[in-house]
């Protein structure tokens, strides 16, 4: 990684010879086998863009209709890399794993030309974004085999079900959303009332659930004769690929996710993760219905231009901070349900973006409060005892997530650290095993099973508790994941690095994928 002390404001006739040189680089015929896509802006016009791959470029400018945004194609050269955005490739499971790393003619890309718009809204956006292969294995950077970043539809889609109060139970439909959608789609179910706020493009509506609202509320899950719910409850499965969960559940490896099924409605296409499709930038976007480039959340790491610094927010470091960067123009879940619902309580577990919560652990840890140690691994109940022995992220995850068990658990019964709560209106939960295990064995091994059994058996403890409260039947549910996971390919390996490093030009490569380049 080449690195510099300072970054001029792009625009320049240099700056643009240093970008293009950058991305000639990243399009090399040497480095097609890691390079999937190259996106970025375009310096004249902050509503044309273009995406540019070895075999071809497509230019694309963006118009905004009644709040929200629709795109016409100015031109393509050769083949139009962004082309193909359809959410029902390779659906369901066996659809996936008949198709192996697909080559970029014939993967999907869904919400392409969206997806690339709201990130270069920041002004903390790149020059460049490289889209890496379905294929390749960040061997230089852990050699997962599992893999998540793309913007292709298997790293991008994750699960999506809605179940319980007032909530449709059609089971799994061939439907598919964005995680932008989520909130508003349950502020919508719970009955909250509509306010101004503002839409995608920026401009004021009357009509929308959030502050910043980019997404659309589902309706079609939403069971109109029945009353809201008094209760949700939102379960995020990090990294958890979309078709491994859903066949698990109708397999019966996943009971506890397909009592939720069959009792609600789930998206058998998924819902779409923002790009960058990583972890913190997707929690947020679930978490207020905005898109990473509006939240302000871009990436696990990125270059903040204004400060002239590194922003990590993907760390044990940072998680307590990271909120730091929310933009103040968004509002948070935690936030939208205690105004929409006064006097109500809004609790988020082992969350990072926890801004508004009535209760988070990483607020205690700011507040400098000791927080309760887990029991050793052996004493861990639900959980794979030959996987959290051997591997040191599959044994980290479990002692969290036992704890976000505990510490639902004595929230929902009532009194936790010494503190009496009533019934939360609103409860987020956040499990984090299935991204460690999907990453260290891939999304179709026995380690990424293990982990749906271990969390799926977590969830029925939760649900039980729910059921011991006595408001069962008012409450609904909702599962997401942050992002899909891709199995990649061993023999895929290598770093953009060096063809990088050879143009000549300065430049950073924040999170591998977010290039800023100056002369």
């Amino acid at each position: 990684m080449a690195m510099t002390e300072s970054l001029p404001t792009p625009g320049s006739d240099e700056h643009r010879e240093a970008v293009a040189r950058a991305e000639a680089a990243l399009l090399d015929p040497a480095v097609e086998r890691l390079v999937e896509v190259v996106i970025r802006p375009n310096p004249d016009d902050p509503d044309r863009y273009e995406a540019s791959a070895v075999d071809g470029r497509v230019r694309f400018r963006r118009h905004a209709v009644d709040g929200d945004w629709s795109f016409t194609v100015d031109s393509v050269e050769g083949r139009n890399p962004l082309a193909d955005q359809a959410t029902d490739r390779f659906s369901p499971l066996a659809d996936e794993r008949a198709n192996p790393h697909p080559d970029r003619e014939s993967n999907s890309y869904p919400f392409a030309y969206a997806q690339t718009a709201q990130l270069f809204d920041s002004p903390a956006a790149p020059d460049l974004v490289a889209i890496h292969t379905a294929a390749h294995n960040w061997e230089d950077h852990g050699g997962h085999r599992g893999e998540h970043g793309s913007i292709d539809v298997i790293q991008a889609r994750a699960p999506f079900i809605v179940a319980g109060a007032g909530v449709k139970q059609r089971g799994l439909v061939p439907n598919g959303c964005r995680l932008v959608d989520v909130a508003p789609t349950v502020l919508r179910l719970m009955g909250a009332p509509l306010i101004g706020g503002a839409r995608v493009d920026g401009s004021l509506a009357p009509d929308v659930w959030l502050a910043r609202q980019d997404g659309d509320a589902q309706l079609d899950v939403i069971d109109e004769r029945e009353s809201p719910p008094d209760h949700v409850i939102g379960f995020l499965f990090d990294g958890a690929n979309a078709n491994v969960l859903y066949d698990a559940a109708q397999r019966g490896e996943a009971p506890n996710v397909k009592r939720l099924i069959d009792m609600g409605t789930a998206f058998g296409h998924g819902a779409m993760s923002s790009m960058p499709t990583v972890t913190l930038a997707n929690h947020t976007s679930i978490l207020t219905g905005a898109y990473p480039g509006h939240h302000g959340i871009l990436h696990n790491a990125w270059w903040d231009r204004e400060k002239r610094e590194q922003i990590i927010t993907n760390s044990p470091a940072t998680w307590v901070t990271s909120m730091a960067g929310l933009d103040p123009g968004v509002e948070t879940m935690y936030q939208a349900v205690k105004r929409a619902f006064p006097g109500t309580t809004a609790i988020s577990i082992n969350e990072p973006c926890d801004t508004g919560a009535d209760y988070s652990i990483f607020d205690l840890m700011r507040r400098g409060e000791p927080i309760d140690r887990p029991p050793p691994v052996e004493e861990l109940p639900n959980t794979s005892q030959m996987f959290v022995r051997p591997v040191k992220e599959y044994r980290w995850s479990s002692l969290v997530d036992h704890t976000a068990v505990e510490q639902f658990v004595g929230i929902w019964g009532g009194a936790y650290r010494g503190t009496s709560w009533p019934l939360p209106k609103f409860t987020w939960v956040n499990f984090s095993l299935t991204d460690a295990a999907f990453h260290e064995g891939g999304p179709y091994s026995d380690i990424a099973a293990a982990s749906v059994r271990d969390t799926d058996a977590r969830l029925g403890v939760i649900l039980d508790t729910v059921e011991k409260a006595g408001v069962f039947d008012r409450t609904a549910f909702f599962l997401v994941a942050d992002h899909g996971m891709e199995e990649s390919d061993p023999s895929c390996t290598g770093n953009w690095a060096d063809a990088l490093d050879e143009c000549g030009v300065a430049y950073r490569d924040e999170a591998y994928g977010f290039i800023y380049v100056h002369p």
